[in-house]
């Protein structure tokens, strides 16, 4: 499975590994998991470092489309990527750019350290 996540409700923490291609409907499983598991509230920490998407623009429109009807309804907690590739990093940023809706703190980090730093603190 190209995503795999881990949901911690103790620490109140989504970490997301994507490995290989990721596709639209692989982010639509993983967000109704978190939806389900009542954890849009919590941090993420989704690292993209070894991903590849071949997204669409209307695949992205949807996922854009998607984000803001949660950001509707449900709160946000903030949420770290980890990219490595200019090409995910401009998926992540296109991604980041359609889910204008959500409040919430979204930053791209370079390594995995640097992103669990930033949330951590988000926590304080």
């Amino acid at each position: 499975m190209p995503l795999d996540w881990k949901i911690s409700h103790a620490d109140r923490l989504v970490t997301v590994t994507a490995e290989g291609t990721v596709t639209l409907k692989d982010a639509e499983a993983y967000l109704d998991a978190v939806v389900v598991a009542d954890a849009m509230p919590y941090a993420k920490l989704v690292d993209c470092s070894g991903m590849f998407t071949e997204a669409t623009d209307e695949e992205m429109m949807l996922l854009g489309a998607r984000m803001r009807a949660y950001a509707d309804v449900l709160s946000h907690g903030p949420l770290a990527f980890v990219v490595t590739q200019p090409g995910v990093r401009d998926y992540v940023l296109r991604y980041i750019n359609l889910a204008t809706g959500a409040t919430r703190p979204m930053e791209i980090f370079e390594s995995v350290s640097a992103a669990r730093r930033w949330l951590d603190a988000r926590k304080a």
